[in-house]
């Protein structure tokens, strides 16, 4: 089943085109990543979906549901990550989540037993009493999730929901985010800068002036767009150039190696087989940065 279903979507600003005339969709319980310097059209995109801003024209249906026809029942699916916290910081973590409940029309008891089940989730049971304003920058971002799950969602938008983290933090976010997608199904749908969260997705849209400019799985996207390289740590001489040109190879020689352009990594190995001279070396595989910077000419957080 499709959750998302986007067709020749535009959102106009005015004389502003930020989304022109988009398509994709989003398979239920998969990981999407939706990809794009700033400006892009990301942000407004999910706003669109998420029912936030009215769309100028197209289509779109979330979970079955037409967006412009069913927009509440769209809501009840949907759990929400802005890059800004919406929660108050000055009530508690517990007082925050109990609130939240409340929108959702959950009893006291049921609001109780969620934020138990959600504290264990996302470990809050440390912080539940500590004012918002007090907590760390991984704390927040893992109060901000429990938040959006709160009415248990079938689709989660993340936006930008890392961004400032340190490394460890944000490994720890992810592995919560990934138990959640195997134990209960959860759709999500991510905007990032960090294009080492989008390598394990199953799909992912690059955007680029508010036009789709590249689609497909990691995988599919590495194979069209990068090309891999094979760093052969050497000095500099005119043997060594012969013999890459008697290959037919591309290369350039800096910081002390010949970094040398592979599209295969067959080739690589032919190379080193018959060549037993070249005993220094690492191969080095194209990544989701080398496919954004390949596919927009700029590097992710432009």
């Amino acid at each position: 089943m499709k959750m998302i279903e986007v067709n020749e979507l535009r959102k106009n600003y005015k004389e502003v085109e930020a989304v022109r005339g988009i398509s994709f969709s989003v398979e239920e319980g998969s990981f999407f990543a939706f990809l794009g310097v700033n400006g892009a059209g990301k942000s407004t995109t999910i706003n669109v979906l998420c029912t936030v801003l009215e769309k100028t024209s197209g289509s779109v249906k979330i979970g079955g549901y037409d967006l412009d026809l069913e927009r509440a029942k769209i809501k009840e699916l949907i759990g929400i990550v802005f890059q800004n916290s919406v929660l108050d910081k000055q009530l508690t973590v517990k007082e925050n989540l109990i609130s939240r409940c409340a929108y959702y029309g959950l009893s006291g008891k049921e609001a109780k037993a969620r934020v138990s089940e959600l504290s264990d989730i996302f470990e809050l049971k440390d912080i539940l009493n500590r004012r918002y304003n007090r907590l760390s920058g991984g704390q927040r971002r893992r109060v901000d999730i429990a938040r959006a799950l709160i009415h248990r969602p079938k689709l989660l938008f993340l936006d930008e929901p890392t961004t400032g983290l340190d490394p460890m933090t944000r490994v720890k976010v992810w592995e919560i985010i990934h138990r959640l997608r195997k134990e209960t199904g959860l759709t999500v749908f991510l905007t990032t800068h960090y294009m080492e969260e989008a390598v394990d997705c199953d799909d992912a849209v690059i955007l680029d002036d508010g036009r789709i400019v590249a689609h497909g799985t990691p995988h599919d996207l590495k194979q069209q767009y990068t090309t891999n390289r094979l760093i052969w740590y050497t000095e500099e001489n005119d043997t060594h150039d012969k013999l890459l040109k008697a290959e037919g190879l591309h290369y350039e020689y800096t910081h002390g190696s010949y970094r040398i352009a592979v599209r295969e990594i067959v080739k690589a190995t032919e190379l080193l087989t018959h060549h037993k001279e070249i005993d220094d070396y690492e191969f080095i595989k194209g990544n989701m940065d080398d496919v954004f910077l390949n596919v927009t000419g700029k590097r992710p957080g432009d």
